[in-house]
């Protein structure tokens, strides 16, 4: 519902350019719930050059933005703070730690979820030196950006408390606001190729932090003694899914691996609704939409202790240390096992997952945009 009020109008401008992104579910659903929640406030909506992307209330509009997010490129920064000055906004959200070096007017910053960066990413082939110097510039450009803000979003008290761990200056500015959980998609479920049987399931990429190797030492063990259970991993066939599947071919319990590669919405209803127990081995998240999908379709869930798993997933998943592969192993067999355990968990992960939703995400959001705009 939209709240009547007397409050001039203002010019909010939000960066919407990650949105058709994994990591830019957040921003999408936001926009798309302020369009019911504001009907006073102005927002232009900035969205990457071929996002076909139409509002539905009169006082939004797109605008596309032609720059790289996470550009240091001189150009990109001079033409990307121009671009915002001259819409002359009041406030500007930036969602993600993207915002231009040369931009200081009134904004906020939806923290980049976690501080995962800044420990997990793999240097690659890529040479020393380098990775050395897009490290600083990315440490710079994290720092900067919470400097310049008036209020910094992060999803989790988990995530709160790390923030300020590693930028204390930081704790005055921090606003947690829940993200949501998932909704059963509607419609025909379509059975994918090479899924059946009996399987757990892994649904999501496969950077370092997601741990999937340990995963995979794990299922050796739960193969050794359920030879038919299959471990099955959805997602687009990238460079880190490609060594996971290298990598697993010298594992013994390899033929039951299977790689769907990325799949429509209709076939992964159908893996969620077939499979026996959903696994999320991650060592650092900032939020853990993936588990909390699952549950919305009555699949227990064994999880990683790390991180802030425990804040969001509540009592209703089984939880392991993600680096003790006996452990993960364990847990999950007994989420296969125990009818009583497995009964609990999809009770508890129905009641979890309605916890949360975007509407109230959307609402806390723009609490503290009339919060900031009412301030002088």
């Amino acid at each position: 519902m939209s709240r009547k009020t007397s409050e001039t109008p203002k010019h909010i401008v939000i960066d919407a350019r990650i949105r058709r992104a994994s990591t830019g579910r957040p921003v999408d659903r936001l926009v798309e719930f302020l369009e019911d929640l504001d009907h006073v406030n102005h927002y232009t909506i900035l969205v990457q050059p071929d996002d076909p992307w139409k509002m539905r209330a009169g006082n939004f509009q797109t605008l596309p933005c032609p720059f790289p997010q996470f550009s240091f490129n001189p150009m990109d920064q001079v033409k990307f703070a121009w671009q915002l000055y001259r819409l002359k906004p009041d406030l500007v959200h930036f969602t993600m730690t993207q915002q231009p070096l040369l931009y200081f007017n009134r904004h906020i910053v939806t923290m980049t979820h976690d501080l995962t960066m800044l420990e997990f990413v793999r240097r690659g082939t890529t040479p020393v030196p380098v990775y050395k110097f897009k490290m600083a510039l990315y440490r710079f450009l994290l720092w900067w950006g919470h400097h310049k803000s008036e209020k910094i979003i992060v999803p989790t008290n988990g995530v709160k408390k790390e923030l300020i761990a590693y930028q204390p200056f930081t704790k005055p500015k921090i606003e947690v606001v829940y993200e949501a959980g998932a909704i059963a998609a509607q419609g025909k479920a379509v059975q994918p190729k090479g899924v059946d049987g009996e399987y757990i399931t892994y649904v999501g990429t496969v950077f370092p932090h997601k741990n999937a190797f340990k995963l995979i030492e794990a299922f050796d063990i739960l193969h050794a003694e359920r030879p038919n259970l299959k471990l099955v991993f959805v997602g687009k066939m990238e460079k880190h899914r490609e060594e996971l599947r290298v990598w697993a071919k010298n594992r013994p319990s390899y033929k039951n691996i299977v790689f769907t590669g990325f799949i429509p919405d209709e076939a992964l209803k159908w893996v969620f609704e077939h499979c026996k127990a959903y696994v999320f081995a991650s060592l650092s998240e900032g939020w853990g939409l993936p588990p909390l999908e699952a549950m919305a379709y009555g699949v227990p869930v064994a999880s990683s202790n790390a991180s802030v798993m425990p804040e969001v997933l509540g009592d209703a998943a089984h939880y392991f240390d993600p680096r003790d592969v006996e452990d993960m192993a364990q847990k999950i067999g007994e989420v296969l096992d125990d009818k009583q355990l497995r009964e609990r968990l999809i009770k508890a992960g129905y009641a979890q997952n309605k916890k949360y939703s975007w509407e109230k995400m959307a609402e806390e959001t723009l609490s503290i945009y009339r919060k900031i705009l009412n301030e002088k």
